[in-house]
């Protein structure tokens, strides 16, 4: 029997799908992950992946989130500096074209905190050094099929520019299953939640309740030692925060397909519009043709009487 969900103080309904949203749970999972400072050591794992690198003291990582920087009400970002880098990780459901746009907002905003930070006097005539951005983005949307892609901002440019001439780039790494192996490999947390995000797949093919299916997973990971500990200790605060992340997909999703029929039905009614004016448009001008043939009709008789009148008098 399907499970019917319950409304309690801390969630907020949508009505067309009967999604409810717990407003407890702000935070993305992969955010508590990789960029909690309780987590630090998450964080240097995936940075030693992506890099090559093999750092290990937690105290050199900085973490340079943006708290105020909120989509839908999810503050979805991890910003850290390390080794002279200012890096940005963000995890995506959906794919999005302009994810180097939303990458180029949140890195100024975190050199406008570095400089602050640092007093740096950006209006003098010598050179200040800041950290090298890099941005990366782990989308494990299903229709995303490449292991990894670069996009860049110079596509979304309305008139196109020399190569160099400005550029900024985000890369998109594919964690689905099958893709990335060593990456996941050299990182385990990494590894770890992409097999907790599958398993959660997995069990919404089978159960109807994306509640049930989501504590399925969760319970799954925790027997079978994916991120184990992590979930024994903030089980329920994990569960939240994914049916969170699925309710706020869904109503996005929604958002999207409504959006998508008004313009379609929009077009529908300018197309009807159009073509009632084109007919209406071909009456007038049948109509005025008409007239114009009666007319010309007309006035042909009366030259023909006038010649006839001519005729007569000559007589």
């Amino acid at each position: 029997m399907k499970k019917k969900n319950i409304k309690t103080k801390n969630t907020k309904r949508n009505t067309k799908n009967n999604i409810y949203v717990n407003r407890e749970h702000k935070d993305r999972l992969f955010k508590k992950l990789f960029g909690s400072a309780e987590n630090k050591a998450n964080m240097l794992s995936l940075y030693n992946a992506l890099n090559g690198s093999s750092y290990s003291d937690e105290t050199e990582l900085q973490i340079y989130t943006i708290e105020d920087v909120i989509y839908l009400g999810m503050r979805n970002d991890v910003g850290f500096i390390l080794d002279s880098y200012i890096s940005l990780h963000e995890q995506q459901s959906t794919y999005n074209p302009n994810t180097p746009l939303r990458g180029l907002l949140y890195h100024a905003k975190m050199y406008e905190k570095f400089i602050a930070q640092n007093k740096l006097d950006i209006y003098t005539s010598k050179l200040k050094k800041i950290p090298t951005p890099q941005f990366y983005v782990f989308c494990n949307d299903e229709r995303f099929k490449e292991d990894k892609k670069i996009l860049k901002l110079s596509d979304a440019f309305i008139q196109p520019v020399k190569e160099g001439s400005f550029e900024w780039t985000a890369i998109m790494i594919n964690i689905n299953k099958g893709h990335n192996p060593d990456l996941l490999d050299k990182c385990e947390t990494l590894n770890d939640y992409a097999t907790l995000i599958n398993k959660i797949r997995e069990f919404k093919e089978i159960y109807e309740s994306i509640e049930i299916a989501v504590t399925k997973a969760v319970n799954w990971c925790i027997e079978n030692d994916i991120l184990s500990e992590y979930l024994r200790m903030h089980k329920s605060e994990v569960i939240g925060m994914v049916l969170t992340e699925y309710n706020q997909k869904e109503i996005m999703d929604d958002i999207r397909s409504e959006a998508f029929e008004d313009g379609r039905l929009s077009e529908i009614a300018n197309t009807e519009k159009e073509r009632k004016r084109a007919n209406d448009a071909e009456v007038r001008a049948d109509a005025a043709e008409e007239r114009l043939s009666q007319a010309n009709t007309y006035i042909k008789e009366l030259e023909q009487k006038l010649a006839d009148l001519n005729i007569a008098s000559t007589k």
